[in-house]
């Protein structure tokens, strides 16, 4: 006899039209095997292709799906935020729609969750992405781990189960800018990372998310978790300020001990100009700590759904 736990699948939606209905085959089967009871919760990000009517289309046909239709695109971190929100599962799982992270791999993380984790990680085996995208991934997750002072793997992207306990955790944090890797850390509840194979592309296109993108979600991510930049420059401006003190005593050994001459205008030039650059950057970085601070008193929300499908009746 199955269990009567319900399971909820989150998965962003963009550019994945051809994609759709194997991900759905292939999640249906696997949820089928574990509940009867289970919903499909696919998020469609404003996609320029006909994803939507391909999720309507879905849903007419199972009415374990649910599509949520954003007004525009918010990014993929705020479309899993939309997920969460609609969710009503005991175990949510969060996915590509890409098809490398594999449903079937669903019943290793949902065993590996009744031994009692609060969230179970994938970490893909030998990714299937391009050397530039792994190379720029490993680096992304370096300076994030330096500069909020956290562990990272780069081998841990979206593919992740929780409980609801982890979910509603979650849900409790009010940050603008979010990014689950972080968020599911910081909440400190039990995890544990298994690894699952990494598929290439079904549909041979490449992501996209372009390398643009990647430096947006980089640069918020670390402005949001992070006020180590505002320490280093803080550390920064002593330095200078302590090498500018050596600078001036060597000058004035070198005019009043020595004997030397000493080029005033180079001096005063180069001081003008170094101060300058560095009050701009100070002034630079308090500034967009500034602004993510008017983003969040703003109290936009992080999304808005234009258009929803029919949920399954309880």
């Amino acid at each position: 006899m199955k269990p009567t736990i319900k399971f909820s699948v989150i998965s962003p939606v963009y550019g994945a039209a051809t994609i759709l209905p194997e991900l759905i085959n292939r999640i249906t089967i696997v949820l089928a095997k574990i509940t009867d009871n289970y919903e499909v919760i696919l998020v469609e990000d404003n996609s320029p292709d006909n994803s939507w009517e391909i999720i309507k289309q879905l849903s007419k046909m199972n009415d374990h799906i649910i599509g949520l239709h954003l007004s525009r695109n918010f990014g993929q971190q705020n479309a899993l935020n939309a997920g969460f929100d609609f969710a009503t599962g005991d175990y949510i799982v969060t996915l590509d729609c890409d098809l490398q992270d594999e449903p079937e791999n669903i019943i290793l993380l949902y065993n590996k969750a009744l031994e009692g984790y609060d969230v179970v990680f994938a970490g893909r085996l030998e990714r299937q992405d391009s050397f530039l995208k792994i190379a720029a991934s490993k680096l992304f997750y370096q300076i994030l781990g330096y500069l909020t002072e956290t562990e990272q793997d780069y081998s841990i992207a979206n593919f992740t189960l929780y409980n609801k306990k982890a979910v509603e955790a979650m849900s409790k944090i009010g940050d603008y800018q979010r990014y689950y890797p972080m968020l599911n850390r910081w909440i400190g509840y039990r995890t544990i990372k298994i690894p699952v194979k990494h598929a290439a592309r079904k549909d041979q296109k490449t992501s996209s998310y372009s390398f643009k993108k990647r430096i947006k979600l980089a640069f918020n991510t670390i402005i949001a978790f992070s006020d180590k930049p505002l320490r280093l420059v803080l550390k920064f401006g002593i330095l200078l300020v302590l090498s500018s003190l050596v600078l001036a005593m060597t000058l004035v050994i070198r005019y009043f001990v020595l004997g030397q001459n000493v080029s005033g205008w180079l001096s005063v030039f180069l001081s003008i100009w170094l101060l300058a650059g560095i009050m701009i950057i100070i002034l630079g970085l308090i500034g967009i700590y500034l602004g993510k601070i008017f983003e969040k008193v703003k109290g936009r929300p992080t999304y808005l759904v234009s258009e929803q499908t029919s949920r399954k009746q309880e």
